[in-house]
């Protein structure tokens, strides 16, 4: 996952890298020519390496997976060449690497994004790896990894849950209750608003923001199977589940921050940090606004209340990102040691040591290092019955960049006006889906 982190200041010129830490809006098929340095090395030739195509080019991340891969070289004998890109780029540039001559592995998205490409023929199934390390991850992480042909095509690493964040100390002092079901959500929403809070924190300037509260409702109140129809595009935005999401959505637009389409997320975050804010509808990383190590010993997060009891709180949206084995490696056996290996809990507690924003894909991992909150957004993901990624990694992201982004921008603007905005989300949703 790509973004700042604690102690570092997200300037608007690193929206576009924060947004990659959600997916990414960015077209698959974009044709940009692709940099010769994204080529697979020719020195993975030789056996003794293996080659990874990265898109780890902030520090951190960047230093967690240089981790992980130095202590399998200690391990295994194996040279890795690791071919690191700008993050931006290498989402951009993806569909054109993946068809040339790529590296034997590369670091990519679990879900439907890692699907795309197993559908082309531009990845390799890794049944065999699976077979080695099923054990260490749960069921949902199993599902999240298999593309449509139901074999397996992804190793997780790590992973990190959205919810409703709040301050424990503002609950205490108000005598807040979490609330578990949509009334009363509502109810709450109410009375913090008579308490002097802005009920929901919300920036949505850099327009996925949105993307998340729509998620939520939608799984919330139409249920896993309906969501992920609508993200692939075989179901319409003009069917009635749809317009009730957004219906449902209305209901507590008006307690959710004034002006959120001018408001960048971390301007958002601030306000919960101030405890202006009662809530926070948002993924774990919004921890890296709470500098203050007593503000962040404060923060809290509850899942999305239930809206239909039919599906109650059973999905957590929770980013995933892991490594694939491109279409021809030069080195297939070096690379099947690599992703059995990055599917060890071993190779997670490396990772999380440079990098705490997150949590371990696996169940077996070691936890007792991690924070209060991220054992919390373990647990989570641990015992969801259906894991979700977030619009622009569930979907095509052009269709998510080009179509859903202003969409839900305008909603939020004009609630009113849904029905036209639904029709000509599918409109151009067809055109998009149908041209491969």
């Amino acid at each position: 996952m790509h973004h700042s982190f604690p102690g570092q200041s997200t300037s608007g010129t690193s929206r576009r890298s924060v947004l990659r830490g959600l997916g990414g809006a960015v077209a698959l098929g974009a044709g940009t020519p692709l940099l010769s340095a994204c080529a697979g090395s020719s020195s993975s030739a030789d056996t003794k390496t293996v080659t990874v195509g990265s898109n780890a080019s902030d520090a951190v991340p960047k230093k967690g997976y240089g981790d992980v891969y130095a202590a399998f070289t200690q391990q295994s004998g194996i040279a890795v060449d690791i071919n690191t890109k700008d993050h931006n780029t290498f989402q951009e540039q993806i569909n054109t690497y993946l068809q040339g001559t790529p590296d034997d592995v590369f670091q990519w998205f679990a879900g439907y994004r890692m699907q795309f490409f197993a559908a082309k023929g531009l990845a390799s199934p890794i049944d065999d790896v699976w077979k080695t390390i099923g054990g260490n991850f749960p069921s949902a992480m199993h599902d999240l990894s298999k593309g449509q042909d139901g074999k397996y095509y992804l190793v997780p690493l790590t992973t990190s849950p959205w919810a409703v964040f709040y301050r424990k100390s503002v609950f205490q002092q108000h005598g807040y209750e979490v609330p578990t079901k949509w009334d009363e959500l509502v109810a709450l929403c109410k009375q913090m608003e008579k308490d002097g809070l802005v009920p929901i924190a919300f920036g949505d300037k850099d327009a996925w923001p949105a993307m998340g509260s729509f998620d939520q409702i939608n799984f919330r109140l139409n249920g896993y199977d309906f969501h992920v129809e609508l993200m692939a595009g075989r179901a319409s935005w003009t069917d009635a589940k749809v317009r009730r999401v957004f219906d449902t959505w209305a209901e507590i637009l008006p307690f959710h921050q004034e002006g959120a389409v001018g408001r960048t997320w971390q301007d958002a975050a601030q306000t919960l940090v101030a405890k202006k804010a009662g809530m926070y509808v948002f993924g774990m990383f919004v921890a890296q606004q709470f500098t203050n190590k007593a503000d962040l010993d404060d923060l809290d997060f509850f899942a999305f209340p239930e809206i239909d009891p039919a599906f109650g709180q059973d999905t957590v949206e929770a980013p995933t990102d892991g490594i694939m084995l491109s279409k021809k490696p030069k080195n297939h056996a070096g690379s099947v040691k690599l992703l059995e290996f990055l599917g060890t809990p071993q190779a997670e507690e490396i990772y999380l040591k440079a990098d705490p924003s997150l949590v371990a894909a696996s169940t077996k991992a070691d936890t007792s290092r991690y924070s209060v909150l991220q054992k919390k957004g373990y647990e989570m993901i641990a015992q969801a019955k259906h894991l979700t990624q977030f619009m622009d990694r569930d979907s095509r992201p052009d269709f998510t960049s080009t179509v859903m982004q202003p969409a839900l921008q305008k909603f939020i603007r004009d609630p009113k006006g849904i029905d036209g905005i639904l029709s000509s989300i599918e409109r151009q949703k067809k055109t998009i889906f149908a041209s491969g």
